[in-house]
Order: C-alpha cells, then sequence, then structure tokens
C-alpha cells in the first residue's frame, strides 16, 4: 500500500475497536495541570479535535466540562459516542481539524489528545484560532512511549520497525517534533508539562494495542509473520504474564494569536 493511499481520516477505520479498548488512558492529573497553569473551570466549554472514541475527553467530563468531540472518521465517531454515552454534558461532531464546523470563538479550550500528526498545520493553526476565545486555550497531549525504559521496550521498538508499515513517516515524535510545535503556536509562546503514564498488559493486551497502531498491518504476508513472533516477544519479557508499557505524557499549551 503506498503512502499516498492512507488517508489519515481513514486509517483507523478498522482499529476503533482496539484503540478504545488497548490505548492507554488520560490520568486525571492532565486536568489537574491544566487547572493550575490555565485556570481550567468546569463551566469552561472543551472541544476535543480528533476525539476518537473519547479517552481524553473523558477525563474533562469527569472535571465537569461540556465537551464537543469533533471526529472525522465515522468508524471512531461511533466508538466515541458508545463509550461516552453516560455523559450528558458530550455531544460529537463529525468534522475535521481544518473545518470543525463550529461556531467563532465559541470555546474556552481546543484540546487533542494523540491526534495532531495528522492534521494538516497551517489550516489547522487557523481553524483552531477561529473557534477558540481570545483569552482561550489550545492544548496538544500525546503519550510518548518510552522507548529505552526497559529490555522489553527496546524489543518492542525493534519489532514495531521491524514489520510496520510506515511508523517513520507518520510516527508523531518525527511528524510534530518539538520545533514543529513551536512552530504552530508562533509568535505566541508555548509551554510543556510532563508527566508520567503506564499500563500493564497481558497477551491480549499486548495484541490489541499493536493492532491499535495504524502503521502496523492487519492482514498478508507481514501482518502473519507479526503475528506468529509476537508470541515470543511476550514470553520473553513477561514477568508474572504482564509486560509494561511505559509513557513520557507530554501536554503542549499556549494561546494562538489569530
Amino acid at each position: 500500500m503506498s503512502l499516498p493511499d492512507r488517508d489519515p481520516a481513514a486509517r483507523f477505520s478498522d482499529r476503533a475497536e482496539d484503540y478504545a479498548k488497548y490505548r492507554p488512558h488520560y490520568s486525571p492529573e492532565v486536568v489537574q495541570a491544566l487547572k493550575e497553569a490555565c485556570g481550567l473551570r468546569p463551566d469552561h466549554l472543551v472541544a476535543d479535535v480528533g476525539c476518537g472514541p473519547g479517552l481524553l475527553a473523558e477525563i474533562f467530563l469527569d472535571h465537569g466540562n461540556r465537551v464537543i468531540g469533533v471526529e472525522p472518521n465515522r468508524e471512531m465517531l461511533i466508538a466515541g459516542e458508545r463509550y461516552l454515552s453516560r455523559y450528558p454534558n458530550f455531544r460529537m461532531v463529525d468534522g475535521s481539524a481544518e473545518a470543525t464546523t463550529l461556531p467563532e470563538t465559541s470555546l474556552d479550550f481546543v484540546v487533542s489528545g494523540q491526534a495532531f500528526h495528522w492534521f494538516r498545520p497551517t489550516e489547522t493553526r487557523t481553524e483552531f484560532a477561529r473557534i477558540v476565545k481570545p483569552e482561550g486555550w489550545t492544548v496538544l497531549v500525546w503519550h510518548d512511549r518510552n522507548t529505552e525504559a526497559s529490555t522489553f521496550l527496546r524489543a518492542y521498538e525493534d519489532f514495531i520497525r521491524r514489520y510496520s508499515i510506515d511508523y517513520e513517516q507518520v510516527t508523531h515524535k518525527y511528524v510534530a517534533s518539538y520545533h514543529a510545535l513551536q512552530s504552530f503556536f508562533s509568535p505566541d509562546e508555548m509551554k510543556i508539562i510532563q508527566q508520567h503514564n503506564r499500563q500493564e498488559l497481558d497477551y491480549d493486551g499486548l495484541r490489541g494495542r499493536l493492532l491499535s497502531s495504524s502503521y502496523v498491518p492487519k492482514s498478508g504476508g507481514r501482518y502473519d509473520a507479526m503475528m506468529r513472533t509476537l508470541p515470543d516477544l511476550f514470553a520473553e519479557h513477561a514477568r508474572e504474564e504482564r509486560v509494561l508499557l511505559e509513557y513520557d505524557t507530554k501536554i503542549y499549551y499556549g494561546h494562538l494569536t489569530p
């Protein structure tokens, strides 16, 4: 499959279920950090752009915020509506980062979790600056898998690189580098908060976490080879039938001058 064929809005169409079930959730500490740094209050209106199954939106909803999820992928949109159906203060809209469909200067916070690297930065900046209030905040969050924290995490990184379709081209560590994010917020100042997160996974959890990534195959010879060797990777590194994925949670935030 050539790279141009991989539309970012469609990459997760066959991965929404695995994404919702196996990706790391966001800690309430993210909300606490934004309360301290940005004055986040429960009465603030939040848009989660690239909302997907709602993992980031959830912690704002638990804080009492009204949240609008913006999602261009139908399968992810449905997954988010289903997952967050218990929250009356949540609604999902069919839109993209470049065209959210939301009213001008209507939002106190525009947030995005593990999604900004799929957006077109120039058009996205224009749209975010349009929909957020002049004193409002834009917040971009990622779980960076710590590839050097353990022997297992180094082996898992090598495993992904061996079997991936286009890891180097799309992983957020390269596409949304610190310099690229600074350019996005410029001329305003970008600030960063760093936290930590972790997942303890059994074999099924590791398999699901792997298959939630759009850069690994879901069928074909490379997929078959990957699935044959994954049990060996797990068996070599598991302790008490679990492996540990460690993440650096990075929260980039600032204002956007139109």
